[in-house]
């Protein structure tokens, strides 16, 4: 296998909800929701940096096309995270987070490795991890 990551999909219980979360709330671009036409295909994809591809499914069709029972989000099992270039950006993006309807975890603060961070969570409780890392700045684009 490959060192690299492509998709991450997250299983959402309200596929427009969290649409609206992710494109109007925090300004992820996307072409909208399509496969409406398939059973179970209705997704969402946003394009990120570096090739990555963030999908948004309905969690009920991500169960039936695995064949695995559903179960509830587990806001400890695992963190996404955005490194942003400046300090100040973990501000912006936790506030526009909020405005859109997270739940935030923890407030920006001071982190131990010396930069910012603060977390959230999405409508679904997915975890999102903001950060300012001086040591581990994202590529610039």
């Amino acid at each position: 296998m490959q060192p690299r990551l492509s998709l991450v999909t997250l299983g959402v219980a309200d596929l427009e909800r969290s649409l609206a979360f992710y494109r109007d709330g925090l300004g992820l671009p996307t072409e909208g929701i399509i496969g409406q036409e398939f059973d179970h295909g209705a997704v969402v994809f946003f394009k990120l940096a570096g090739g990555l591809t963030l999908a948004l499914w309905k969690q009920d069709d991500l169960a039936f096309d695995t064949g695995l029972e559903k179960t509830p989000v587990s806001s400890t099992a695992f963190a996404l995270a955005h490194n942003v270039m400046r300090r100040e950006e973990v501000d912006a993006v936790m506030t526009a987070a909020a405005r859109a309807g997270a739940g935030i975890v923890k407030p920006p603060q001071d982190a131990f490795y010396g930069g910012y961070a603060g977390y959230f969570r999405d409508p679904d409780g997915h975890l999102w991890e903001i950060a300012w890392n001086p040591a581990m700045l994202p590529e610039a684009g």
